[in-house]
């Protein structure tokens, strides 16, 4: 096993770096008769099946300060990942070289782990074609990097005027390309390119002693021409939104009261509290608070909700998933009633259940597991506004921030980034300090309304297959009673 990483990207600001990092000792993808011949020499073992992921990847990220280049850094990663199983058991090796010199010894190691066997599979693979889903117009590495920055300039001049109390904007534009090939005992041979983009904009504003932030961060599986689709300038007024209504924010009080979630980001619960306890790297292990409960009822029958991969060019879309399995629409929930789980192949075989395309990664160096792709509530009957009627006293959250959950249990913290007070029906005040605590069966039964505005937000998501691109994503929801946290002393 050869590993040689050397992946760096500096989070600090300052002066103006470039930066090329190779993690490499191979080049293109290994060729159907290498493949053919490694599998055969996996299968030479007491596994009863054998996989091979191969990952090129290259990814930049520019950042800039005030409107100034600070930094430029350039990453190129390439790797192969080989694992084996018996029965629900595996072994799973990488190594940055797919070289022979490297992946016999690697293979070797793997066979006396899982064990030896007199067997002489016969392998041959059979190419899968098929038609992109996610075509790209403008590849960000035909692009130079003035024009890409560029792109970040605008944004910080849109939320510098928008505003004369903005007096910082920082700005990132991530650009990342992944190709991937998998090819595995059963003879399928099969690979995609993923391309994604992001712009994030972070502005400060300052009044007196009082500085407060906002913003905005979309982004897409698509290359350059999503800047046609989404205007900079919006992405940076809208963070200087933000931070501007934060200034004139008061302390959030605190108590049990109605919550409505707006769209977007906002699914970020519906992601933490339900999404990832749904996913079989829990519900195989009866981890989740979910397991054994299909066909029963989790949630007010006004919710139904989907993880879909199949969306063109959505930030957590890809043509197959990191085991080589098409993508799908999984119906996660249907009015209410638990219908299917998000499966990888290993859990799968656990639960006696097929994948549902659900297998995902960060790299090479991870074996993968069941994830979340783009996951969202779908829209319901009620509009935006019959939400607040009835409310005398309530919370409004309009934009959410960071937080934890525990999956076998469900209880969750979140922050809320911009959130405004209810008074008799209407939105009254901005406040902040507000945090929504509570359990997800709680909150999954305490919507009542789902309005039908949806939309999704965009984020990474970590587990223990690394950290990956997924879509967040609901229609404004009302919550009958939430516990909110908050600073005010009443």
């Amino acid at each position: 096993m050869s590993l040689k990483d050397n992946r760096h990207i500096n989070d600090g600001i300052g002066s103006t770096r470039l930066q090329s990092c190779e993690v490499s000792q191979g080049g293109d993808m290994l060729e159907k008769k290498q493949l053919e011949k490694y599998l055969k020499l996996c299968m030479a073992s007491e596994a009863d099946f054998a996989e091979i992921y191969e990952q090129k990847e290259s990814s930049e990220l520019i950042r800039t300060l005030n409107g100034k280049l600070e930094e430029v850094n350039n990453t190129a990663i390439n790797g192969v990942g080989i694992r084996l199983y018996k029965g629900t058991s595996t072994v799973y090796a990488y190594s940055n070289e797919n070289t022979e010199e490297a992946l016999l010894p690697l293979i070797s190691d793997l066979v006396d782990t899982i064990g030896r066997a007199e067997k002489d599979a016969e392998i041959e693979l059979s190419e899968v074609k098929y038609e992109n889903n996610n075509p790209v117009k403008v590849d960000f590495e035909t692009v130079s990097l003035g024009e890409k920055a560029k792109l970040l300039l605008r944004a910080t001049d849109a939320a510098k005027e928008a505003d004369e109390r903005i007096v910082k904007v920082q700005a990132n534009l991530l650009n990342v390309k992944q190709q991937v090939q998998v090819s595995n005992s059963e003879g399928r041979l099969i690979g995609d390119t993923r391309v994604r983009t992001r712009i994030m904009v972070s502005a400060f504003a300052l009044e007196g002693d009082n500085m407060q932030s906002g913003s905005d961060s979309p982004g897409a599986g698509k290359g350059l021409e999503f800047y046609d689709e989404i205007s900079p300038e919006d992405v940076g007024r809208e963070a200087a939104r933000e931070a501007i209504v934060n200034l004139s924010a008061k302390d959030c009080p605190s108590g049990k009261m109605p919550v409505i979630i707006d769209n977007g980001f906002g699914g970020v619960i519906f992601h933490e509290a339900c999404g990832h306890a749904l996913e079989a790297t829990g519900v195989a292990k009866d981890a989740s608070v979910f397991a054994g409960k299909l066909g029963q009822r989790i949630a007010n029958e006004c919710v139904s909700a989907v993880d879909d991969g199949t969306i063109a060019g959505a930030w957590g879309s890809q043509n197959i998933d990191d085991e080589g399995n098409f993508q799908q629409r999984r119906e996660l929930i249907k009015d209410g009633i638990l219908t299917t789980y998000m499966i990888d192949r290993l859990n799968g075989r656990r639960m006696g259940m097929e994948s549902t395309g659900s297998g995902r990664r960060q790299s090479y160096q991870y074996e993968p597991t069941s994830r979340m792709s783009n996951t969202f509530i779908l829209p319901g009957k009620d509009s935006f506004e019959s939400l607040f009627e009835g409310i005398e006293k309530g919370l409004y959250a309009k934009k959410m921030g960071g937080g934890s959950v525990n999956p076998q249990t469900g209880e969750f913290n979140f922050a809320v980034s911009e959130g405004y007070m209810i008074i008799d029906g209407k939105i009254a005040y901005p406040v902040r300090g507000a945090a929504l605590i509570g359990n997800g069966r709680d909150i999954r039964l305490n919507i009542t309304k789902v309005s039908d505005n949806l939309s999704r937000g965009q984020g990474m998501c970590g587990s223990i297959s690394g950290s990956i691109p997924t879509d967040v994503g609901q229609p404004a929801i009302l919550v009958s009673s939430i516990t909110v946290g908050g600073t005010a002393n009443e």
